[in-house]
């Protein structure tokens, strides 16, 4: 039986949280590092998308492995409890385009992030029933594109098109042998030719005429 899902990145294409995240790292550096540190809402998108090892050593370089992740997962913790009361910017037009995505696809969402952000979105924003599964890198450690894989296999889909902003996104969905749309309006550039959307509304239209390529490309029958 044909079971097509939309998987979603998180920052950069659901929403912006990079002036939220900016100013509660500052928050957590000041009190735990220093408060010559003023973390830039600039900095934060230039990161996001990135494994939080990676993110950690790209953010405080200067410190030693363990020292920068101690902090790290202090910022993160603090950083959760922020949005879930907070929120962030959120793109426009999400519930609309889910509402009629839902008519034909399960939607899921896939992000490098900590465990608890991609709950403190759903939270805050009420969410939570839009989706049939989540994961992330703060769960188990792995990389983007397996656990696009992951989902892909646990939720039994036999087609799904993963949905970010930039080359990494690109590249992970290529890892998990998915197709991909470039979400344009987001924080980076692909470099490659790929379905794009300038606008979340554009989705159901461009996911339509992405959707059974996936599965020509491995073989399947549409």
């Amino acid at each position: 039986m044909e079971k097509k899902g939309i998987i979603f990145d998180m920052d950069g294409t659901l929403w912006d949280s990079s002036e939220a995240v900016a100013g509660s790292w500052t928050k957590v550096v000041a009190e735990q590092y220093t408060d010559q540190r003023v973390i830039t809402a600039e900095e934060i998108r230039s990161v996001m998308g990135k494994t939080m090892d990676k993110l950690a050593e790209a953010m405080f370089p200067e410190l030693e492995k363990d020292s920068r992740m101690k902090l790290l997962d202090a910022c993160c913790e603090y950083e959760n409890a922020y949005l879930r009361e907070h929120g962030g910017i959120l793109y426009d037009h999400l519930e609309s385009t889910w509402q009629k995505l839902r008519e034909r696809y399960f939607l899921y969402i896939v992000s490098n992030c900590q465990k608890g952000y991609i709950e403190a979105f759903l939270e805050h924003y009420g969410f939570g029933d839009y989706f049939e599964d989540i994961e992330c890198y703060g769960n188990n450690g792995l990389k983007k594109g397996d656990n696009i894989r992951k989902v892909v296999e646990r939720n039994g889909l036999t087609d799904a098109v993963y949905v970010g902003d930039i080359q990494g996104d690109y590249e992970a969905s290529q890892e998990a042998g998915i197709q991909f749309i470039h979400a344009a309006y987001g924080f980076g550039e692909i470099d490659q030719k790929v379905p794009v959307i300038r606008s979340f509304s554009e989705l159901p239209e461009v996911v339509a005429q992405v959707c059974g390529h996936t599965r020509e490309r491995n073989g399947l029958p549409i």
